[in-house]
Order: structure tokens, then C-alpha cells, then sequence
């Protein structure tokens, strides 16, 4: 606990919290085009292609996404959506791009797990 002698010389450093996303300004999604469409090798125990993107943002920003689901139809120059979430195993991938909406197409066979992928409801 300060003194009162300690507060008078310096006030309390407020305290600020980290943000997980910080290329989106404090937005919940940013729209980007692809600049590269790669495969990554994740980190040691796992082994796998991993689809991910390299997106320049609308605030100019550059950032690694991943493209989640099988199979993708995004290539060069697609405009894409980008929402927060890591995965885990790549370094350097803070962020997904967003199924469904814009260019990236949804998974049409996804009966469960819908929302992710961008799928309507099956009537």
C-alpha cells in the first residue's frame, strides 16, 4: 500500500490489459486481401500441412491466417474476413479467416459445427 507522500509524488500507473488481436484496432473482424496462399509444417509433435494465408489487412497491417476446413477456394488477391483465434501449433498464426463470408466459400457438407464454416441450415 502507497503512502500518501508516495502518491503525491507519482499517481497510481494504470493498468492496461494485453489484446489478443492486435491488427484489428479493437474491431472484432477486419477485412484483408491475400497477398500469399502457403502451407505451413506446425511445431514438433504434430505433423501436417497446415493451409494459411498471408493478408494485408484495410489498415494496411500484415498477418498470418489460417484457413480453416477442408479444402479452400482462396487464392491470390481474394478478399477475405479475419477474426481473432490462434492456432496453436503454428507460430506466428493469431488469427482465421472467416468461412462464408466475402470470396472464401463455406463447407458445404458441415452438418455440425456450422457456424465455423459458414454452412445455412439443412432443412
Amino acid at each position: 500500500m502507497p503512502t500518501t507522500l508516495q502518491l503525491t509524488k507519482a499517481s497510481r500507473k494504470r493498468i492496461y490489459k494485453k489484446t489478443r488481436t492486435p491488427a484489428f484496432d479493437g474491431a472484432p473482424q477486419k477485412r484483408g486481401h491475400c497477398l500469399k496462399v502457403f502451407i505451413m509444417s506446425p511445431k514438433k509433435p504434430n505433423s501436417a500441412l497446415r493451409k494459411v494465408a498471408r493478408v494485408r489487412l484495410t489498415n494496411l497491417r500484415l498477418v498470418t491466417a489460417y484457413i480453416q476446413g477442408q479444402g479452400h477456394n482462396i487464392q491470390k488477391y481474394s478478399s477475405v474476413l479475419i477474426k481473432g483465434g490462434h492456432h496453436r501449433d503454428c507460430p506466428g498464426v493469431r488469427y482465421n479467416i472467416q468461412r462464408g463470408a466475402l470470396d472464401a466459400a463455406p463447407l458445404h457438407d458441415m452438418r455440425k459445427k456450422r457456424s465455423k464454416y459458414g454452412v445455412k441450415l439443412f432443412k
